[in-house]
């Protein structure tokens, strides 16, 4: 019987390389909302992308004979429900919308470099950034 989880030490490199890659990409990510001093930032995004990739190099590489496609449809349930942990309705509205959105678009990410799509990953995580910073509610009052 062959064993399915047997790679080449050049696809265990390539499987690192993204993990990093994901790591560094929900960072970049995560910095901003750090920066925005919101509820998910730095380490919440690095490790909802960081998952979101490992699980999706697990379902490519581990289930040969599955269908792979079921487990990145469980990450966009899981990461859903965290992202509305972010969400809280008051009296006066509704916050941390835009936190789970972020949440959500990074798990995507996530599954973009763990699925090896680097250009379109890299392509989200600059737009991700170009809307927080350029839609951000003013952040400096006084200036």
């Amino acid at each position: 019987m062959e064993d399915i989880f047997t790679l080449t030490l050049s696809e265990e490199l390539e499987i690192a390389a993204r993990l990093i890659m994901a790591a560094v990409f929900g960072a970049a990510v995560g910095y901003e909302r750090r920066s925005a001093v919101k509820p998910a930032g730095l380490r919440t995004l690095s490790l909802v992308a960081v998952g979101s990739a490992l699980f999706t190099i697990i379902s490519a590489y581990g289930f040969e004979t599955s269908d792979q496609s079921r487990i990145a449809a469980q990450i966009v349930t899981g990461v859903g429900f965290l992202g509305a942990g972010t969400i809280i309705r008051s009296n006066t509205g509704v916050s941390g919308l835009t936190t789970a959105a972020t949440v959500w678009a990074t798990a995507a990410i996530g599954m973009a470099v763990g699925s090896g799509l680097y250009i379109a990953a890299a392509s989200v995580t600059l737009l991700m950034l170009v809307i927080l910073y350029i839609f951000a509610p003013n952040r400096h009052p006084e200036d």
